[in-house]
């Protein structure tokens, strides 16, 4: 350990290995932990002293119109760019079909002009019909969950506070139904920004223009308030201002980029497993840190009580994760976390007694009081990714390599029609990804490769085939000759070894599978909480509940935000 930082630079006790962390029945019990993007990206803001302002609110009485906000990070500015509409019922739609929504917005590099926000109230609304440059960084839209916002906004127009309870059952007044980043409709590319600090990490433009639209959903709702109340009306109070976030509705669109990305997955993994690692290495644990934990354990007990959703698995998951806090609180209060390696015995005891859901928010806990131990692994949680194909390599050597890096996938059960049964596949209207059902719909041929262990069969089977027949001092150019369908599968494979977390190790076209535990993964990393499953296929989550607003950032605790509970009425 180092003394001056208190880091274990390479702790002696081993990252979980893949087939345990990357398998998707974990996977899709992820909770968001202080390497999270949102949370990084707090710390940043606060540490660099950001600047926010209302650059532009040109809003009507019905809160229709223009707001342009800012921030300034000590060598640039980003405005976001938001358009407030007036949307029919008729209209009204979270699908990625809907042509119309309450508010769309752009993040814009930089300032804009008269010119630029002229350009872009012609454009931005129309979304993906839109024609967009490069000064647009990200794109999204978002529309008004109508009870919560019709409540609020009468609440405060009256003088009065909303109530805590009807806050809490939804947790934000607007929901972003999508945001795109990195290139898409002719917004600029992730290589134009890439070399910025202030953005090199991942999502960190798409994290930033939901947090400034979270500013923007509340002065939104203020607005309308004054416009109603006048001189009765009030602003909300500060811990409701707080623990109003942005939902998000998600559904498959985000599962492939697991696939598609696998070396970016496995440094937010390893960052992650390394940080848990460093924590179990401790040989004790101070005064600060065992209060600390405390306080986050009791707080997550909360937070798990006013988790509610539709979804009876989820559900019970959820009372199970009640039951093992409980359990973990008892155990802590038994042992107080004296002794050797006291975090690594709680770790032991949650891995022995408690369901996956509550043993990966105990990753999360465990790492909350140790920012000063773990929180540099955010800055390796951005990589320049490449997959590369070595066609001089010996087939024999290119076999021993799937042995040696991918007997996983190998080991997974893949005979029968169960094994095939799904495709996943771009949709021709909107180019949005979907599931579809092998033996029953047409369009397989279409589909994207995702089954990765499927195809890693079919390669090792030719190349055995090559082998026996003689061509065991060939090399894999001469193999990917006569059987061409495997070069992007022998290239993954060639790239990626050593990269322990780069896949995911299960079959992404087996029946059953459920493409909502590729999508909590993510949103975990993301910092997303309130997972509320509204099927196999789609979630709503939270975004920044809890956090600091843009005016309150320079004084407040970047990190104090976690786990947000419900404030008091009349707070």
């Amino acid at each position: 350990m180092n003394s001056q930082t208190g880091k274990v630079a390479r702790p002696d006790i081993a990252l979980r290995p893949a087939d345990e962390v990357m398998r998707l029945d974990r996977m899709g019990a992820s909770f968001p932990t202080r390497l999270s993007f949102m949370r990084s990206l707090l710390r940043r803001m606060h540490s660099e002293n950001w600047r926010f302002a209302r650059t532009l609110v040109d809003l009507d009485a019905q809160g229709f119109g223009t707001v342009v906000l800012t921030a300034h990070t000590p060598k640039r500015a980003y405005s976001l760019v938001v358009f407030s509409h007036d949307l029919p019922p008729e209209m009204r739609t979270d699908r990625v079909i809907a042509e119309a929504w309450d508010a769309t917005f752009s993040l814009f590099d930089g300032i804009p002009t008269a010119a630029d926000i002229a350009r872009l109230a012609a454009n931005t609304p129309k979304q993906e019909a839109g024609r967009f440059t490069p000064s647009e960084l990200a794109l999204g839209r978002a529309n008004r969950s109508l009870r919560l916002f019709a409540h609020v906004t009468e609440r405060l127009a009256a003088g009065k506070q909303p109530d805590a309870a009807t806050v809490a059952d939804v947790g934000y007044l607007m929901r972003t139904t999508a945001v795109y980043g990195s290139g898409k409709f002719g917004c600029g590319d992730r290589a134009m920004i890439a070399d910025r600090a202030e953005l090199r990490g991942a999502f960190q433009v798409e994290m930033l223009a939901v947090y400034l639209f979270r500013w923007f959903t509340i002065d939104l709702i203020e607005h309308l308030a004054r416009r109603q109340g006048a001189a009765k009306a009030t602003r909300l109070s500060g811990p409701l201002r707080r623990y109003l976030g942005v939902g998000n509705a998600t559904g498959l669109g985000m599962a492939p980029f697991l696939g598609r990305h696998p070396q970016l997955v496995h440094a937010w993994v390893t960052a992650r497993e390394t940080a848990l690692a460093r924590v179990r290495a401790l040989p004790v644990a101070t005064t600060e840190t065992i209060a600390a934990f405390r306080m986050h354990l009791q707080r997550a007990r909360q937070h798990a009580r006013e988790w509610q959703v539709d979804d009876p698995l989820q559900t019970r998951r959820i009372a199970r994760l009640s039951d093992d806090l409980a359990d973990l609180e008892a155990e802590v209060a038994r042992h107080g976390l004296r002794g050797d390696r006291p975090w690594d015995a709680l770790w032991q005891h949650g891995m022995k007694h408690h369901d996956t859901e509550a043993q990966e928010l105990l990753l999360s806990l465990l790492l909350e009081p140790h920012g000063a131990l773990v929180d540099d692994l955010a800055e390796t949680m951005h990589v320049t990714e490449k997959l590369t194909l070595d066609a001089a390599m010996p087939l024999t050597t290119l076999r021993a390599l799937i042995d040696r890096s991918h007997g996983w996938a190998q080991a997974l059960p893949l005979d029968g029609p169960q094994a095939d049964a799904r495709f996943w596949y771009y949709s021709e209207d909107k180019l949005e990804p979907r599931l579809g059902h092998r033996h029953a719909e047409p369009g397989g041929m279409l589909e994207m490769p995702l089954a990765f262990a499927r195809d890693l069969r079919a390669l090792c089977r030719d190349i055995d085939l090559a082998i026996t027949r003689g061509s065991a001092t060939g090399i894999t150019a001469t193999f990917l000759m006569t059987h061409p369908q495997h070069r992007h599968t022998v290239r993954r494979v060639q790239s990626l070894a050593g990269l322990d977390y780069a896949e995911v190790r299960d079959n992404l076209v087996a029946e059953g599978v459920r493409p909502i535990d590729l999508l909590r993964f993510k949103l975990a990393f993301f910092g997303a909480s309130k997972f509320d499953p509204k099927s196999d296929l789609w979630t709503r989550i939270t975004l920044f509940q809890g956090a600091p607003q843009p005016d309150e950032l320079a004084d407040a605790d970047p990190d104090g935000w976690t786990f947000a509970v419900r404030p008091a009425n009349g707070a």
